[in-house]
């Protein structure tokens, strides 16, 4: 439901029906007025549904996304795209079967800052890129789950679940062209039978390297690497350990579920999720180039040259949901290069899979699914800006 909002203020889309087994989310489309159903196939089978927007389980992803697709209609699928790289490719096989359009969304690199390093980085402003470092420390793990999300044969853990965002803004940083993964991921708690963390190491096919790391486990908060701020842009408290304490006063998964959904309240994943003023932060992302670093600040990028630090500003470029939207538009309209695809997804999931087979198997893991990053919009005044960091050095 998260997406809806953006569609119905979006120009070009128009919010005609949705559905959900959960008389709850009908409401909110009925509200809108929407037509509103309970089953997926009725929803599909309507002529008023030109694309329709996958955000059910990921178990159900496979299912609905062919189910659509047959339907004659366009698709966007919630990452993790499919639990598995086999569902993920037959995804795509039928999208290109059928000549529909096969996005795959929402993922952290439609948003603004990893949109604005990334031209940065592509413009050569700052030299060659030398290398990636992200980490990102949550409390993922003790938000309620569905018991789904925390089985890894059904998509669950943080490798897939959130590694599907770390990877998208390594993949779009970088170029795309993944050459390789060695990684290891951990089950540190045994009441909460799911991989919570992981920690990787990639090469991009020219060597530039990257490490990852992520841990759900509701300790160090990356909030205070990252102004305070998490990955909705939105300013978060001080206090400690929120997840752990409300789960710990749940007795049942029925309970878990009800957490999950709002009952008595906002859920922890609403909380954490819900939209700010501030730019989105993943965890705390740093791109090392010949002549300087960048990172996201509050109100856009910190450039760290070999002359001075510079700030650049990200007002007025769009949010990541607005962004996803115009790609689908773009795509459906045969207007636009499309750049999250169902074979960029399919890219991602592989290196998700790979990094908890290397984890199992303790080596490397060589990728053959990988593909490039199509061209993206130059953002010449983000560019001009980082450009002053360097400018003194440069020039001369």
């Amino acid at each position: 439901m998260a997406a809806l909002p953006y569609a119905q203020a979006h120009p070009d889309v128009v919010v005609t029906a949705g559905a959900d087994p959960d008389p709850r989310a009908r409401d909110a489309f009925a509200r809108c007025g929407a037509a509103a159903y309970p089953s997926a196939e009725e929803l599909v089978g309507s002529p008023d549904v030109d694309a329709v927007y996958v955000a059910s389980p990921t178990t159900v992803h496979l299912e609905h996304v062919l189910l659509a697709l047959r339907a004659g209609k366009h698709v966007v699928v919630e990452k993790p795209m499919a639990p598995s790289l086999a569902e993920a490719e037959a995804m795509v096989a039928e999208a290109e079967r059928l000549g529909r359009v096969l996005l795959v969304g929402h993922s952290q690199s439609f948003e603004a800052p990893v949109r604005a390093m990334q031209a940065v980085v592509a413009s050569g402003v700052l030299g060659q890129l030398r290398a990636v470092n992200c980490w990102y420390y949550t409390d993922w793990m003790y938000r309620p789950r569905h018991r789904d999300e925390l089985d890894a044969a059904k998509g669950g853990g943080v490798p897939m679940r959130q590694g599907a965002h770390h990877v998208d803004i390594i993949r779009f940083l970088g170029g795309g062209l993944l050459r390789s993964v060695r990684g290891r991921v951990g089950t540190w708690d045994p009441s909460r039978k799911a991989a919570g963390a992981y920690t990787a190491y990639l090469e991009f096919e020219d060597g530039t390297p990257v490490s990852a790391f992520y841990s759900g486990y509701d300790h160090f908060p990356s909030t205070e690497l990252t102004f305070g701020i998490g990955e909705s842009g939105q300013q978060l408290g001080s206090d400690y350990a929120v997840a752990r304490g409300r789960l710990a006063r749940v007795d049942s998964a029925e309970g878990e579920l009800a957490l999950k959904r709002g009952a008595g309240g906002v859920s922890r994943q609403s909380e954490m999720l819900r939209s700010g003023d501030r730019q989105p932060f993943f965890g705390l992302v740093i791109l090392s180039c010949e002549h300087g670093d960048l990172r996201v600040s509050p109100e856009g990028l910190i450039v760290y040259g070999d002359t001075s630090r510079v700030e650049v500003s990200l007002a007025g470029l769009p949010v990541g949901r607005q962004v996803l939207l115009d790609e689908l538009v773009a795509a459906v309209r045969g207007t636009g290069g499309v750049t999250h695809d169902g074979r960029w997804g399919v890219a991602n999931v592989e290196v998700c899979e790979a990094l908890v087979r290397s984890s199992d198997l303790r080596q490397e893991v060589v990728l053959s699914k990988q593909v490039v990053l199509p061209a993206q919009p130059a953002l010449a005044e983000v560019v001009r800006q980082a450009a002053a960091a360097t400018a003194g050095v440069r020039d001369s």
